[in-house]
């Protein structure tokens, strides 16, 4: 089962990698990883995506709370919480389809942030369903480069603390 853990650990160099040598060091696979600063310059969060059953979910944990930088760590797969995920396509563009593709544009709420004499840079989020759905429906025009996110997720619970 694919897992989403919210960690919060000091902003400090090297932290970004103790964690993700945990994860190799004992075969588990991150299949995205975000960090960004909290609204504490002291604090960044990372949003990991991984994958295993509740054993392993539980390892990970234990471990990552072994780790003196990581403050909390959360598993948010259980309960509610939003998710999102954002990406830029460069998509070809000719003469006789920029409306077709600004349509899809429109219709995933998504934006052109960037404009060529022959293609699109279009930003969109979302969850990852949506994220495929736009690429599949942008393939048949000529997708030059894909640039996603991995997911950041926030708890919906009021528990969870401002700014941490």
């Amino acid at each position: 089962m694919r897992h989403t853990i919210s960690v919060l650990v000091s902003n400090e160099f090297g932290v970004l990698s103790k964690i993700s040598g945990l994860f190799s060091g004992r075969g588990f696979n991150i299949e995205s990883l975000c960090v960004a600063e909290t609204l504490d310059p002291e604090v960044s969060r990372m949003t990991i995506v991984t994958r295993g059953d509740d054993k392993v979910i539980e390892q990970i944990t234990k471990q990552l709370n072994k780790l003196v930088s990581v403050l909390k760590v959360h598993d948010l797969t259980a309960e509610e919480h939003i998710g999102r995920e954002l990406a830029l396509i460069k998509v070809s563009v000719a003469a006789e389809n920029r409306a077709e593709v600004l349509s899809i544009v429109d219709i995933f709420r998504a934006k052109v942030v960037d404009v060529s004499p022959r293609s699109y840079t279009i930003e969109t989020t979302g969850d990852e369903q949506k994220l495929r759905a736009i690429v599949e429906l942008l393939r048949p025009f000529g997708i030059k480069e894909v640039a996603r996110t991995g997911r950041i997720a926030l708890s919906r619970s009021h528990r969870a603390k401002q700014g941490k």
